[in-house]
């Protein structure tokens, strides 16, 4: 299962950044053809050695970005996945922009090495170092970076805000509230009082640093957004027909849970405890927001967001870990892998009607 959870994964950023780095050069192609006398991926500027139509830039420019697309994939998903955690965002930037540096001189050597000697000659003698006074490859250098920070921005703006949510946003569609059907989950650690205690903060820190990061290994698994961090709280969400799609809402509950169990004597050796997790679960109508502008974000509003805390608050009376309301359990797909338990109807704080509340747990 981890192991196709990185491939799946590696693939992702290997498309996205194919797309990406194939468009950015195919653009550079454009400025440098019709926008300049001489073009950089061309050393000579003799008629015989430059190109006289757009097709011969385009196809070189275009074959460079794909190349520097799926080793740049590479790269991010190994500096994401193995490097970010250990080091601050000043030092994961620096080996970053290294890493991608190193390989954009391989694929540019490579690249025009072999379309000069197999396609068309192009008068370019690559030696040792060739790149350090190539006028032409320090300002495609300087696309790149300008690029990557752009890429950078999409990516970082598409996790802030959601898969989708961002270019809705850019397209205005939250300006004024709209109506959606959402599922929410509310993910609490258990007895965090008496750990933060035994612990102290800073020992604290770490371990729900830790936990988040393997709840983040697997959200993606289940097409979870993750809504909002609240000190050792998390807010899941799906679109309704996500959340109910092979039951991806109780699913990542335990999928989270078997990942922390992969690291029980991690947790024990490193903090003498062992985060255990409650969760809440609830789906409805409700209206979703763009509020603020010195601080922009996505907010929702309304009944299914308190309700679903509500009921995450009900697990420590029920002594389970993991609720969710009758109307939800009975959209979700019969499933075999799990069993769920009538706890009865509750009236939960703030609400004038009860709610029928459900136990969920992973049968053997």
């Amino acid at each position: 299962m981890k192991r196709r959870r990185n491939l799946k994964h590696l693939l992702k950023y290997i498309w996205q950044s194919v797309l990406f780095w194939t468009f950015a050069f195919f653009s550079f192609a454009v400025f440098r053809f019709f926008g300049a006398e001489e073009s950089l991926l061309f050393s000579n500027p003799s008629e015989a050695s430059r190109p006289t139509t757009f097709v011969l830039p385009v196809i070189i420019a275009s074959t460079i970005g794909l190349g520097l697309g799926i080793l740049y994939g590479l790269v991010d998903f190994i500096y994401e996945k193995y490097i970010l955690k250990k080091v601050s965002i000043g030092q994961g930037i620096f080996l970053n922009v290294l890493f991608h540096f190193v390989v954009t001189i391989f694929v540019f050597t490579t690249g025009i090495t072999f379309f000069s000697q197999v396609i068309t000659p192009l008068n370019f003698e690559f030696r040792p170092g060739w790149w350090v006074t190539n006028k032409g490859f320090w300002a495609a250098m300087w696309y790149i970076v300008i690029c990557s920070l752009v890429f950078m921005f999409i990516k970082m703006a598409t996790e802030r805000f959601g898969r989708g949510v961002f270019m809705k946003m850019l397209m205005g569609q939250y300006k004024n509230p709209k109506e959606e059907e959402r599922i929410f989950m509310f993910l609490d650690l258990k007895d965090s009082t008496t750990i933060a205690e035994q612990l102290g903060h800073r020992s604290y820190s770490y371990l729900i640093q830790d936990a988040f990061h393997d709840l983040n290994e697997v959200v993606l698994d289940y097409d979870a957004e993750i809504y909002q961090y609240v000190g050792d709280e998390v807010v899941l969400c799906w679109p309704y027909q996500k959340g109910l799609k092979d039951n991806n809402c109780l699913g990542v509950f335990f999928a989270f849970e078997a990942q922390r169990m992969a690291k029980y004597d991690y947790y024990m050796k490193t903090y003498g405890v062992f985060p255990q997790f409650k969760a809440g679960l609830h789906g409805g109508t409700l209206i979703a927001a763009e509020v603020g502008f010195i601080k922009k974000e996505l907010a929702y509003h309304g009944d299914v967001i308190n309700t679903s805390a509500r009921i995450q608050a009900e697990c420590n009376r029920h002594n389970v870990t993991l609720l969710i309301s009758g109307k939800l359990l009975r959209d979700l797909q019969e499933d075999t892998e799990s069993e769920a338990k009538f706890l009865g109807s509750v009236l939960l704080k703030g609400k004038q009607k009860e709610v029928k509340i459900h136990s969920v747990v992973r049968t053997p």
